[in-house]
């Protein structure tokens, strides 16, 4: 399994070229989207096949729609734990919101913030649980919308994870877009999070635009604000494997090297403040 000071990359097929042939100094592991792999050969199931035999890989999932209306793909599920199983691969999370509604929807959308809503998805995560035989990994996910709220953000994320038993992946830089968009304070909503339940951390880059409004858009590199937010995670709930993410305008893995280097070197300063 991951160790709280592994440093990390989402990989994309743009990279395999670079990935497959060698390791990557600096990545202690790599997440891959399962749906971008399922039932490939050729040339990239074999580069894929090489990096999981050399390599730490992790699934970060896109289509499970854990808050949607559709009834669960359970045969999808199916698909990735079979993917997993054949790669090696035990960690698996999702989002926190919903891409599917009478088909899919091609977007990650914000589930309401209800107790009605807590209800179902508590449901749908345990029977997502008793599948997999270990905690549902969940994304905070940026939104734009909060339709229906009757609670906040934080609040919402609380009652599901101590319901439903889930663990956290927390996105930091998801935490500074929403704060930013809807007006709350990044780093009480930080500290108000269960440490005990936090498996991962994301940092990502995003879109300003000319109003003020963020785009989450993982396709820039992350500014001094998200790393500063990242440094405080780390002083309220510990050192925590932390992956940077890359979508689109991808640069050279050196550049990509060279931002996943502030990653550690974020855990080195919060190490060395931890009392002896």
């Amino acid at each position: 399994m991951l160790a709280s000071h592994h440093c990390g990359l989402g990989l994309r097929r743009d990279m395999m070229a670079s990935v497959s042939a060698a390791s990557v100094s600096g990545v202690d592991f790599w997440e891959i989207a399962p749906e971008n792999w399922l039932g490939l050969g050729g040339r990239n199931g074999r580069q894929l096949a090489a990096v999981a035999e050399r390599d730490r890989l992790i699934c970060h999932g896109l289509s499970l729609s854990i808050g949607g209306p559709d009834p669960l793909d359970l045969d999808h599920l199916h698909a990735i734990l079979s993917f997993m199983r054949s790669h090696g691969i035990q960690l698996y999370s999702e989002h926190l919101s919903y891409c599917a509604a009478g088909g899919h929807l091609y977007d990650l959308l914000p589930i309401p913030f209800t107790p009605a809503a807590i209800d179902r998805v508590v449901s749908r995560i345990q029977q997502v649980q008793e599948l997999l035989d270990a905690p549902l990994v969940l994304e905070n996910s940026s939104y734009y919308l909060a339709p229906g709220q009757q609670m906040s953000e934080l609040e919402f994320i609380r009652q599901v994870i101590a319901r439903s038993g889930c663990q956290l992946l927390l996105d930091v830089n998801n935490v500074y877009v929403n704060a930013s968009n809807h007006g709350y304070d990044p780093k009480a909503f930080i500290q108000g999070l269960p440490s005990e339940a936090i498996s991962y951390l994301h940092v990502a880059g995003h879109y300003r635009e000319a109003d003020g409004f963020i785009i989450d858009t993982h396709g820039a590199p992350v500014i001094d604000p998200v790393w500063q937010l990242l440094a405080y995670t780390y002083s309220e709930h510990g050192l925590r494997p932390t992956l940077l993410e890359r979508d689109f305008n991808i640069p050279a893995m050196l550049e990509l090297q060279a931002e996943l280097a502030q990653v550690r070197h974020c855990q080195q300063a919060a190490r060395q403040q931890e009392p002896a």
